[in-house]
């Protein structure tokens, strides 16, 4: 994938069919480093398949034989100089950590963050998301539970809400994207 934010939407979305009701997306930006960690509270994976996910010919699917995500996602962190984790128990839900040298030039760009979460609140408008998009000491949290609480009863998949949400996202997202001006490598 040429994104980040595409893979993070493809690790989401094995969340939401792994039965998740909470999703919680963290990018975070500190020093060198960026992490992305997707957690949920899904079915889990038993400890076999557990061992197997990182293999492309490991998938849940029965539409095809391939599951590109996870092992793409372990490739990217890996290119940079990263790592990669997942954590799962059966009937507690799913851990994917993947670390990146922020300054690798094999990092790919993080992309439409806003746009992938948007797609899978679209997609998924009855399952809570929460994006926490950190740099160094700055912090942005979204949470789904909360806009559902302002938007009392309106359902977040209405085209209006969603495009208030990426919006939101946006703006508070490009207020982080800029390194300070002393940052140095």
């Amino acid at each position: 994938m040429k994104e980040l934010s595409l893979n993070i939407l493809d690790i989401a979305k094995n969340s939401v069919s792994a039965g998740a009701r909470l999703i919680s997306i963290d990018v975070l930006e500190t020093g060198r480093q960026l992490d992305i960690v997707i957690s949920d509270d899904g079915c889990g994976m038993d400890p076999e398949f557990l061992a197997q996910v990182t293999d492309p010919f490991t998938t849940t699917r029965t539409t095809r034989k391939v599951g590109m995500g996870i092992p793409l996602l372990k490739m990217a962190a890996e290119m940079t100089g990263g790592s990669f984790d997942i954590q799962s128990t059966v009937g507690i839900g799913t851990t994917v950590t993947a670390r990146f040298d922020r300054y690798s030039i094999d990092l790919p760009p993080l992309g439409d963050l806003a746009g992938s979460v948007t797609t899978l609140i679209q997609g998924s408008p009855d399952t809570e998301f929460v994006l926490t998009r950190r740099r160094d000491s700055e912090e942005f949290l979204f949470d789904t539970r909360q806009i559902r609480e302002i938007m009392g009863g309106i359902p977040l998949n209405e085209p209006e809400i969603l495009q208030w949400m990426q919006e939101y996202i946006e703006e508070n997202e490009s207020l982080l994207a800029a390194p300070a001006e002393s940052e140095s490598l």
